[in-house]
């Protein structure tokens, strides 16, 4: 697809829906941001197929409050509306290359299969404190 900013206003369009779409929350003071800023675009430019978005956390305060960002880059990959990667810290390109494979390549009705089994094997009450 493209390289895109993410903003409140197009962030869920964005990942609704079928296909993979790696976000890169960024900030322009940050060195390991614009260290891997070349590598995402890059990574956009190749994989066509792909969405690609950035989220200025500076601009963007409450998308990052509400993904809880607490070190940039936070690299996060969505696959059919699941979020399924979430990591801080910069990638190298041939690793960014390999986990955009490994995302690729996951079997989507065995994840939504292990989310199901997770979610039916505990109860949720308001001291739950975790991601699902």
């Amino acid at each position: 697809m493209s390289l895109i900013e993410l903003t409140t206003d197009n962030f869920q369009e964005t990942i609704d829906g079928d296909g993979i779409v790696f976000v890169d929350f960024w900030a322009s003071w940050c060195g390991p941001c614009r260290a891997f800023a070349p590598t995402f675009e890059n990574a956009a430019a190749k994989h066509e197929d792909i969405t690609f978005g950035k989220i200025d956390t500076e601009s963007q305060r409450e998308l990052a409050s509400a993904f809880q960002i607490q070190s940039i880059p936070t690299l996060m990959a969505f696959r059919d509306n699941i979020l399924v990667f979430n990591q801080a810290g910069a990638l190298p390109p041939a690793a960014f290359e390999r986990l955009i494979g490994e995302i690729r390549g996951l079997d989507m009705d065995d994840v939504r299969k292990q989310i199901a089994e997770h979610e039916a094997s505990h109860e949720h009450g308001p001291d739950c404190n975790h991601d699902h």
